[in-house]
């Protein structure tokens, strides 16, 4: 079975490789993602400004938790992003859609910013607030959907 772009598109590896391209498969997610830790790092003010503004929007959720909690269309409206398909990093031979954030992120990171995320914003131990954190939130919560939800975030930035 065909997998990779080499093999659909009868490329020799070496062609890609004299152009600094890249293999992807085409069955699965591109393994690449938008990581919010770089822009917390960033010797740019510009993006460490993008990570603020995911933290902010972080301490929002857990400053409304319960209200969201209470209403489903708020959980939905808040914590719910579909896959950003303009930037393609959802791509495979089945299109660029992606599942982004559903229910199940949803849910279990509404739950967690009462629980175990309920000093988010205000830490003591780490320098800043981290959004990688919600890694933490549940299994199969990874990369993909932190890359998701910060993708939605810096939208504005992204277009402009």
């Amino acid at each position: 079975m065909a997998t990779y772009f080499t093999d659909i598109f009868r490329v020799k590896p070496e062609t890609l490789d004299k152009y600094g391209a890249f293999n992807i498969s085409l069955v699965n997610d591109l393994p690449l993602f938008v990581d919010p830790f770089l822009l917390f790092a960033s010797e740019k003010q510009e993006y460490r400004d993008l990570h603020d503004g995911i933290t902010n929007y972080l301490v929002f959720l857990r400053d409304n938790a319960q209200r969201a909690r209470a209403n489903p269309g708020l959980l939905d409206a808040w914590y719910r992003f579909k896959e950003v398909k303009q930037n393609w990093l959802g791509f495979s031979v089945k299109g660029n859609s992606g599942s982004g954030l559903g229910h199940e992120f949803a849910d279990a990171l509404n739950e967690n910013l009462t629980n175990l995320f309920s000093d988010f914003g205000t830490e003591a131990i780490t320098q800043g607030s981290h959004l990688e954190k919600l890694c933490l939130i549940k299994e199969g919560v990874g990369r993909d959907n932190i890359s998701d939800f910060t993708t939605n975030l810096i939208k504005r930035f992204l277009c402009e």
